[in-house]
């Protein structure tokens, strides 16, 4: 990743997106890019956050304790939900400024981007839940339709967009997230949609990719932790983005301590202080993706 390197952060290609991709991600709301991560970057991002969780569990109160300015939203044995994760370990703001990430996201947003929320969740089975009961999922989304969402040159763009990036395999019973097909477009009622769901399972779409892949999403997709039935642990990372003249998520703007020792190049998408001097930037589905930073899409 190395976003901090001596040399600056690596051009962002555009666009980041196959055409495929594209398509996918516009027909269903997301899109599963495997293998983003390497090997080595899956396993110190894995250690970063489970060094956070351990040292959150072992103040006694880890949803009141702040530990590197990051904090647990919730705790449970078998459920730890980690919030404002990017100043906690210098791989977080790597993964978070990862060029290729940050390239599919501004291009689903429509320009430039600022961190909007930083998140880790480490899960595992519920030992006290029913493996027989019929399925049922938290399923929320951060925004809607029409004023969350846009078209331009024919394609969808959402105003807030997540990676979120699996540091552990996903098979079929490992909890990878589940998401509503095609929700993201649909201007009903959550309820209803839901409820459609349930009553055909296969609108509910559910991710299983190798670790280092990640689920690239508008928060106009009705989504939900999937259920684990193995015995396996699932750690995923999360990036939130929005253009930069929005808030961040409420406890996520980064401390006054942190910005300044954060490298000027990447002051703009950490802060959101270009504001509204908005950068926007379109592709058409036609154009191929630019896997090398030398290389001009046609």
């Amino acid at each position: 990743m190395q976003p901090n390197g001596t040399n600056g952060p690596s051009p962002r290609p555009f666009p980041a997106l196959t055409a495929a991709q594209r398509y996918h991600f516009d027909v269903y709301g997301y899109v599963v890019i495997e293998n983003t991560l390497t090997e080595n970057e899956v396993g110190t991002l894995r250690e970063a956050l489970q060094k956070l969780k351990r040292d959150l569990v072992a103040t006694g109160e880890p949803t009141r304790a702040v530990v590197r300015n990051a904090r647990a939203s919730a705790h449970k044995p078998h459920h730890i939900h980690l919030s404002h994760v990017m100043e906690s370990d210098p791989a977080i703001l790597d993964y978070l400024a990862h060029p290729r990430l940050v390239a599919m996201v501004e291009e689903v947003v429509g320009g430039s981007v600022r961190i909007e929320e930083s998140e880790a969740i480490i899960n595992s089975r519920d030992p006290n839940a029913d493996p027989d009961a019929p399925l049922r999922y938290g399923f929320h989304a951060g925004t809607r339709p029409q004023y969350g969402t846009y078209t331009e040159n024919g394609l969808y763009h959402c105003n807030f967009v997540k990676t979120l990036t699996n540091l552990t395999d996903l098979g079929p019973d490992d909890g990878g997230t589940v998401c509503i097909a095609g929700s993201h477009k649909i201007q009903c009622s959550q309820e209803d949609i839901i409820a459609c769901a349930y009553e055909d399972p296969s609108l509910i779409h559910q991710v299983i990719a190798p670790a280092g892949s990640t689920l690239l999403f508008g928060e106009a997709l009705i989504h939900a932790t999937g259920r684990i039935r193995s015995d396996k642990e699932r750690v995923i990372v999360i990036g939130g983005y929005t253009p930069p003249m929005f808030q961040a998520w409420d406890g996520q703007e980064p401390s006054a301590e942190f910005v300044a020792q954060t490298p000027e190049s990447l002051r703009p998408l950490v802060t959101g202080s270009d504001k509204w001097q908005w950068k926007q930037r379109f592709r058409t589905l036609a154009m191929r993706a630019q896997t090398d930073a030398s290389h001009t899409a046609a």
